[in-house]
């Protein structure tokens, strides 16, 4: 019997039996050699099943192995982005309040403006209306100069 050194390469096993001339029964061993023969193809066909449901089972488990990567990512993704949108509302609050303030500021000091106008206008309202009432009765039409020059 031999068997092949080579790595991975399937063993192959040498049956020396005698030629069939000299068998004293060639007929049965023709038989046994066809039944041999038949058990050695069913025999590499169950390997070959086998092998092809082997080949099954890890493609199932490579693609079962890529959907849970998939998964694990989209979880992580999604942890990261809540983390930053966090981080940038504390941010955004710690930092807006400067500008509330600001708006504040702004318009009380809007607010207080407007009611000195408004007083003014109360105060001095009539003496702003007799004014104008004068300034379009007395007209005193003058000649340009660049016309009066000329």
């Amino acid at each position: 019997m031999g068997e092949t050194a080579e790595k991975g390469a399937p063993l192959l096993l040498d049956l020396e039996l005698p030629p069939v001339v000299l068998s004293p029964f060639p007929s049965l061993y023709q038989g046994l050699r066809l039944n041999m023969s038949a058990q050695n193809s069913a025999g590499i066909q169950t390997l070959l099943d086998a092998e092809r449901e082997a080949q099954k089972i890890v493609q199932q488990d490579r693609t079962k192995r890529i959907r849970d990567a998939k998964s694990e990512a989209q979880k992580e993704i999604e942890e990261y982005r809540n983390q930053k949108e966090n981080e940038y509302k504390k941010f955004e609050a710690e930092h807006s309040s400067g500008f509330k303030t600001a708006e504040a500021d702004a318009n009380k000091e809007a607010e207080e403006k407007l009611k000195g106008i408004e007083a003014s206008g109360k105060k001095q309202g009539d003496k702003v209306v007799a004014d104008l009432i004068k300034a379009t009765t007395d007209v005193k039409p003058q000649v340009p100069e660049k016309i009066a020059k000329a």
